[in-house]
């Protein structure tokens, strides 16, 4: 297989010059991922909202490199308030506990003051991708 790479629709891809994904082999690579809905570039205030949006982002760029969340082997997440972490445990223990990938909790500040979380995952596709 190629590379390919994968867009979301966002504005930001163009503006900035990245991909949402890279497909490579049987590696995929999403970028850091926030809690936008790319259709209308609206964004919750609510961080539990925002962290199931980027796992809906996530799994929309995964599938189209025909992967999914259950492919997941590395998980990066990044908050501008660490103190906000645990509130978002529930939804990605739904997302990832049974795949429980490599992990890592970053407090940095975003691009947006009103991002309040990013996510970026690696996967590695465990089943023949359909051509």
């Amino acid at each position: 297989m190629t590379r390919r790479l994968i867009s979301s629709g966002s504005t930001f891809e163009k503006e900035v010059g990245y991909s949402r994904a890279v497909a490579d082999g049987d590696w995929v690579f999403v970028s850091g991922t926030t809690g936008f809905d790319y259709a209308s570039m609206t964004i919750s205030d609510d961080i539990v909202e925002q962290a199931e949006q980027c796992l809906r982002n996530i799994e929309s760029a995964l599938a189209q490199a025909g992967a999914s969340l259950r492919d997941v082997v590395r998980v990066i997440y990044v908050l501008p308030k660490a103190d906000d972490f645990p509130q978002c445990w529930p939804a990605l223990r739904k997302h990832f506990g049974e795949v429980r990938p490599a992990a890592m909790m970053i407090s940095a500040g975003l691009a947006d003051p009103r991002i309040r979380i990013e996510i970026e995952v690696t996967a590695l596709r465990t089943r023949p991708v359909a051509t």
